[in-house]
C-alpha cells in the first residue's frame, strides 16, 4: 500500500487484518532503550509480563533480550523489574 499523505490512511490505521502488527516495525519511535545487567537478572519475567509490545525475548525461562525492531522504549520493563537490572539508555547511544 502506497500512500502519498495522511488522507489516505484508512479509518482504524494500517493495521487492518488481524495479527499483521508483527509486520510493522515499529522500534523506530524509540528514544530509549533497555539494556539489562543480565549479571543481576533473576529471570522472574515480569518485564516479559508487563510488555506492552510483546518485545522481551524468552528462551527456556530466560530473559535473553529485547526485540528491538518492535520496543517503543516505553520504560515498563525497566520500572517494574524488581532488582533493577534494565536502565533506560538514550537510543542516540547506539547510532
Amino acid at each position: 500500500m502506497s500512500l502519498k499523505t495522511w488522507k489516505e490512511i484508512p479509518i482504524g490505521g494500517l493495521i487492518l487484518e488481524a495479527g499483521n502488527a508483527e509486520s510493522y516495525k515499529t522500534g523506530d519511535w524509540r528514544s530509549q532503550r533497555p539494556i539489562v545487567d543480565h549479571e543481576k537478572c533473576i529471570n522472574c519475567l515480569t518485564c516479559w509480563i508487563v510488555c506492552p509490545d510483546s518485545s522481551v525475548i524468552v528462551k527456556d525461562e530466560k530473559m535473553i533480550g529485547y526485540d528491538y525492531d518492535h520496543c517503543k522504549g516505553c520504560g515498563i520493563c525497566a520500572n517494574e523489574c524488581p532488582v533493577k537490572c534494565i536502565t533506560m539508555k538514550p537510543e542516540s547511544d547506539f547510532r
